[in-house]
């Protein structure tokens, strides 16, 4: 016969095991000798810690990851490993990146650079410090344009051009694009006449938009190189791991509310008190 201790057990045993070893209510209840009510209840008033890293000069990493019917902007310190910034957002926005800048900055912390996707590396977004664009990212934009497996040959070379982003030196890729892009100068301007509109239209619109796209962040896409003394990572993998948890423990912990989802996403993005 199994024995139960009568003693009420600690909530914060009881939100820790729920958290980061991923027991259910269901679990917790056979483990903590405790009805499901009392379980939830438990669960959905437990306060998490406070949340204040120590303010610091960093490279920042930014990116989201949608939680639901929301998304949860990030900000980490790739170099120390940790995250310091963490919101529930509606979508993703440029300005929400602007806010997390301006809040990190009233508590003391100074970007020494930023390393994120197409949407907020830009010029204007952090244009006095510099901007990192994504290789992740940046390979997935061509992808989206060219598939994995290109019909064109033009879409295989720049296929092939974009997955060599990791390893080359800057002067090096931007000299392979431009030969790619005069190879490839006249056949991108071909355009097609519509039958029916009369109108004409650009034959190979998503290989220009791939173009488009490596042209307006070419720019960025080396600055770890320009330089090296900051440490820039040149992709934003750093928040890859606690991504992965977030979308691992939702997915566990399957029907949750909104407001114990983003509690438990949260917890897990400050880590483990």
């Amino acid at each position: 016969m199994q024995f139960i201790d009568s003693r009420k057990p600690n909530v914060r045993a009881v939100w820790e095991s729920y958290v980061y070893e991923h027991a259910t209510v269901d679990a917790l209840t056979r483990r903590f000798g405790m009805s499901e009510k009392w379980i939830r209840g438990r669960l959905d008033h437990y306060e998490l810690p406070s949340f204040s890293p120590t303010p610091r000069a960093m490279v920042a990493v930014g990116d989201a990851t949608k939680i639901g019917c929301t998304w949860m902007l990030v900000m980490r310190d790739p170099n120390a490993h940790e995250n310091v910034y963490f919101k529930e957002i509606v979508s993703e926005a440029t300005s929400d990146y602007q806010t997390a800048r301006a809040e990190l900055e009233r508590q003391g912390f100074v970007f020494t650079a930023f390393v994120g996707d197409g949407r907020v590396a830009v010029p204007w977004l952090f244009s006095d410090i510099p901007v990192q664009m994504c290789h992740f990212h940046q390979k997935e934009i061509i992808v989206r344009y060219t598939t994995l497996s290109p019909a064109l040959p033009a879409g295989q070379e720049l296929l092939a051009l974009a997955q060599t982003l990791a390893s080359s030196t800057k002067a090096d890729f931007i000299a392979r694009f431009e030969v790619w892009c005069a190879k490839w100068h006249d056949f991108l301007n071909e355009r097609t006449v519509n039958e029916k509109t009369g109108r004409r239209s650009f034959t190979h619109r998503r290989l220009r938009s791939a173009r488009t796209s490596l042209r307006v962040h070419l720019p960025y896409l080396f600055t770890f190189q320009d330089y090296p003394e900051l440490n820039i990572p040149n992709t934003t993998n750093s928040l890859d791991g606690s991504f992965k948890k977030v979308k691992m423990a939702i997915g566990v912990h399957s029907g949750l509310t909104h407001v114990r989802k983003v509690k438990l996403v949260s917890a897990l993005l400050m880590g483990r008190k």
